[in-house]
């Protein structure tokens, strides 16, 4: 079948209709996302591993329970047929899950699906393969020894950010409408933000996790999409209960995708340029946020302008985070010590020297910010701020920069707070810079407001639309 429509920049949502149609199908996409792939993937190293045996086996069994479909009207899945990857933090069965380093052994048994692969299977989605992280998710970069450079589909000598940035490279550049990240303190939206996706970031334990972070409830699993619907479909499927997450939510039975178009009037939403501390915000992104809230206020929100009322906690996220690198550095040999990213030794060493009493100041200060958060929330239904403060830097190697709270985390002084403090929060595409790069506008929700912080993202996502990067 000879289609006009280009199916590798069809969102999830559009190929489940062209399927439904009978005017596509998932062995077309998956052959058409595949090929785009083994074209695209040496220039932007979006994947670290690409199994086109396993995905075009998967993808000929969704197009038979599509024909089965539409002849008798069988049951399909949510995202039958659409084809999707994995970052390379999260366990797949049948691929190894090498976290972008060189310290772990490929030749073990990989038999085990972690929960958010698990569903995806579940749901029909056809897995390509594994994308590219920093070593053990460790910065807001995506650079390893193991896996070298992964570069920005809008400008390839830029980062896409990380540590989801394989994930966010791959999305941007139509190898895959939906993807599954992970965000410790930013690692979905920054990614999203820098390429010009839809990422998510929800309410802690709603998308179970297995095997745990070792950085900890911090860490949050989410969608990364080509647009809000997708984001909506993705979290149906990966909020499914799963008893290996002892931290996870209660089963949850709300469709998504229900209310998603009732749009933000009358919503209450405080408008926090700065969060009060961010220093340097990038004066093209304030404008273009700025710009976004004028959108949301047309919409008929109320839009206060109104900082949240906390100091940086910029030195709590990297405590906590370098104190989880140091647990993983010390379950390694020193063979394997040797190997690793010059950038996870720093964060290592760092936390290394952080004593018990440092660490409990640490947890007190970030339950205290949570419950400020908690309290603020019950004043508006969204906080809507930049995603991040600049747009995305150049593309470097790992050890370029010295490592220190400043240089791995100022720069995205809006992300790691609501890690903290377990609130959902989404970022969408709100423009491009001058050099046409991609700026993100963040919603952030109450806790177990992820139906909103959708709801809201859609409203404007619907009238602004999102632009995709030109890469042929």
């Amino acid at each position: 079948m000879t289609l006009a429509t280009d199916l590798t920049q069809c969102t999830a949502h559009e190929l489940l209709a062209l399927y439904r149609s009978g005017q596509a199908s998932p062995v077309e996409a998956t052959q058409a996302v595949l090929t785009r792939a083994h074209r695209l993937n040496p220039r932007i190293n979006a994947f670290c591993l690409l199994d086109d045996e396993a995905a075009l086996a998967s993808a000929r069994q969704s197009e038979i329970r599509w024909q089965s479909h539409r002849a008798q009207g069988a049951p399909v899945g949510a995202l039958e047929g659409v084809p999707a990857s994995i970052k390379d933090l999260i366990l797949t069965r049948g691929w190894p899950t090498l976290r972008g380093s060189r310290t772990i052994d490929p030749a073990q048994p990989w038999d085990v699906d972690a929960p958010a692969t698990a569903r995806l299977r579940e749901a029909g989605a056809v897995l390509l393969g594994k994308t590219t992280t920093p070593e053990f998710g460790c910065k807001g970069e995506t650079n390893s020894p193991a896996t070298g450079i992964t570069r920005n589909p809008w400008n390839t000598d830029r980062t896409p950010g990380g540590s989801s940035g394989g994930t966010a490279a791959a999305v941007a550049a139509g190898l895959g409408p939906l993807s599954v990240g992970t965000d410790g303190a930013g690692s979905v939206r920054i990614p999203a933000a820098f390429c010009g996706n839809v990422g998510l970031k929800p309410s802690f334990g709603r998308v179970p996790a297995y095997p745990l972070s070792p950085f900890g409830t911090v860490a949050h699993l989410g969608p990364h999409t080509m647009s809000v619907r997708d984001a909506a479909l993705m979290m149906n499927v990966l909020k499914q209960p799963d008893a290996r997450d002892w931290t996870s939510l209660p089963a949850d039975a709300r469709d998504y995708t229900v209310g998603l178009e009732d749009g933000v009037r009358g919503l209450r939403i405080a408008y926090s340029a700065t969060l009060g501390y961010a220093r340097e915000v990038h004066p093209e992104v304030a404008a273009a946020v700025q710009a976004a809230v004028s959108v949301l206020q047309a919409l008929g929100a109320q839009v206060d302008a109104v900082d949240p009322g906390f100091e940086d906690p910029l030195d709590i996220t990297t405590g906590l985070w370098f104190l989880g690198a140091a647990s993983v550095w010390q379950g390694l040999t020193p063979a394997q010590q040797s190997q690793t990213d010059p950038d996870f030794r720093a964060e290592a060493e760092l936390g290394l020297q952080l004593s018990a009493m440092q660490v409990q100041q640490l947890h007190l200060r970030r339950g205290q910010l949570g419950s400020h958060m908690r309290q603020f929330m019950q004043r508006y239904d969204l906080l809507v701020t930049p995603t991040v403060a600049i747009p995305a830097f150049e593309a470097r190697a790992a050890g370029t920069v010295p490592m220190d709270p400043e240089s791995m985390l100022g720069w995205t002084p809006f992300s790691y707070p609501f890690n903290l403090t377990q609130q959902p929060a989404i970022t969408v595409p709100c423009g491009l810079t001058r050099d046409g790069l991609p700026i993100g506008l963040q919603m952030v929700g109450p806790m177990f407001g992820d139906a909103l912080v959708l709801r809201a993202a859609r409203a404007y996502e619907a009238v602004q639309g999102v632009a995709r990067p030109a890469m042929d």
